[in-house]
């Protein structure tokens, strides 16, 4: 009886497979509110398509042997004679077919790769507006060099417009991604990578940090927010009249390793450092000046009194900061 029902439970397998696969359109990558976005989903949803394939391919295999060569009541072992010296022929088959395999996926990959490095073909017309995304553990910190604006943990973009992100780390590495709008990049103290996105409609979008950076690295995220055009020029105009202005120590203490809430500034850290340089100096010294110790698991170990009281004040100057720029940065 064991028998008879194999070939179907093989292909019950199969069906199994495209039901936990089918469940993954719950996922974030698979919404995508991009056009880098929708091409990573085109180019997984290629990839899956083309396993569930071979996988099909396989069990109708699997099951044609074992119902063939399956062991009959008439059969006697002692008639076979199996070939030892093996098929040349089917050798060369099975060798060329992952080849296929390995060049049916390649070739596509390294296509997208190619294509998320230049703007969205859409709006290539348009100049992209450009941002520095720079992580810090366990913050991200977003500069505006053309509108003179920095943000703490939340950036606003236009929506139909390209937005050039130019990625680094004032200390660990990390890894910038907002899922249903495009791909992840790493950024590295020291280095700068770019990374063109967009947003087709507007709304809100998680980002974060993908990169295992310690015990706060959970925490590392951020809201993309997409404005229609004429929001987001409103927003410009509001925060570079009414956000306060960063100062050199109010960025010191945002190099600490530490959370904060969102954080809205008329001007940009990009006068007082530049991580895309730095390779990390910057941010040490400044946690040797507040007395910040980190042990080797990227944890703090100890804090100098003068530290613990400067913490404190940074908090609540974040907490006030916060409820300020919340009230205007989602118009």
């Amino acid at each position: 009886m064991f028998k008879k029902v194999k070939p179907f439970l093989s292909v019950m397998m199969g069906l199994f497979f495209v039901t936990i696969l089918s469940g993954c359109s719950e996922l974030a990558i698979f919404d995508p509110k991009g056009p880098n976005a929708e091409t990573l989903r085109d180019l997984i949803m290629y990839s899956i398509y083309f396993m569930i394939f071979i996988m099909i391919v396989v069990y109708v295999l699997f099951t044609f042997v074992i119902v063939k060569y399956r062991d009959r009541k008439n059969f006697n072992p002692k008639d076979h004679e199996p070939d030892i010296h093996g098929s040349t022929k089917l050798e060369i088959i099975w060798t060329l077919i992952p080849i296929v395999i390995i060049i049916a996926l390649s070739i596509p990959t390294v296509k997208v790769l190619y294509q998320l490095e230049e703007p969205p073909k859409e709006t290539a017309h348009k100049e992209p507006i450009v941002i520095h995304a720079t992580s810090v553990d366990w913050k991200w910190i977003f500069s505006y060099p053309e509108e003179d604006i920095e943000t703490v943990n939340y950036v606003n973009v236009p929506e139909d417009h390209p937005i050039l992100f130019k990625i680094t780390s004032a200390d660990s590495m990390s890894s910038f991604w907002v899922p249903q709008i495009g791909g992840q990049e790493y950024g590295m103290p020291g280095m700068v990578n770019d990374l063109y996105l967009q947003a087709d409609e507007p709304g809100e979008y998680e980002g974060m940090n993908s990169n295992f950076t310690g015990q706060g690295m959970s925490h590392q995220q951020f809201n993309f927010v997409a404005l229609t055009e004429d929001e987001y020029h409103d927003w410009v105009q509001d925060t570079q009249e009414n956000a306060p202005e960063l100062t050199e120590e109010t960025y010191e203490k945002l190099m600490l390793p530490e959370t904060v809430n969102e954080m809205t500034f008329s001007n940009t850290h990009l006068d007082i450092v530049d991580h895309g340089i730095d390779s990390g100096e910057y941010a040490m010294e400044v946690r040797e000046k507040y007395g910040v110790v980190i042990n080797k698991h990227g944890n703090e170990e100890s804090h100098g009194q003068e530290e613990n009281e400067d913490t404190q004040e940074n908090q609540e100057e974040s907490d006030s900061t916060s409820n300020e720029s919340s009230s205007h940065h989602h118009h």
